[in-house]
């Protein structure tokens, strides 16, 4: 009786703290399109509740005042605005490639820059010594790099 009585325990402690496979699609019938914009093709629907992983994140048109739309692990894009992430910023990293205006570090979305170019960006990023939130939230260091791992342990 005991043991049934630490097993159930255990079960409903260990249920309370299990990951959560995603994010929640908070609209009636949301379309995943094939690029972030409604002028895209739709590609696959997700109903309410349905959960999806986030791939990564690009800027695209607004949708009810927000701009963010989600690259899902279906390949597909969904605006932000849909899913519950519970946040008005970006929850997962910028996409480096594949439609939209965001984009990722300066080593994969502009491979190579010149010095006007380079010290453009120097004038308006200004450097940062250790990683720090950018205005958006996203970690941050030296001339605008976007960290990648914790604490930036790639640069």
């Amino acid at each position: 009786m005991k043991i049934a009585a630490i097993t159930a325990t255990a079960v409903l402690f260990l249920g309370t703290f299990a990951p959560v496979n995603g994010y929640a699609i908070k609209g009636n019938t949301v379309n995943c399109r094939s690029g972030p914009g409604t002028s895209y093709g739709v590609k696959k629907t997700y109903k309410k509740g349905q959960n999806v992983s986030i791939s990564c994140q690009t800027a695209g048109p607004s949708v009810s005042g927000n701009s963010i739309w989600d690259k899902t692990s279906d390949g597909c894009y969904v605006a932000d605005y849909y899913v519950s992430t519970g946040s008005n910023g970006y929850v997962a990293t910028k996409c480096s490639t594949g439609g939209g205006t965001g984009g990722g570090s300066s080593g994969s979305y502009c491979p190579k820059i010149n010095s006007a170019g380079i010290n453009m960006v120097a004038k308006f990023e200004g450097f940062v010594a250790r990683p720090k939130p950018d205005p958006i939230g996203l970690p941050t260091v030296g001339y605008g790099h976007l960290c990648k791992q914790k604490n930036c342990a790639e640069v």
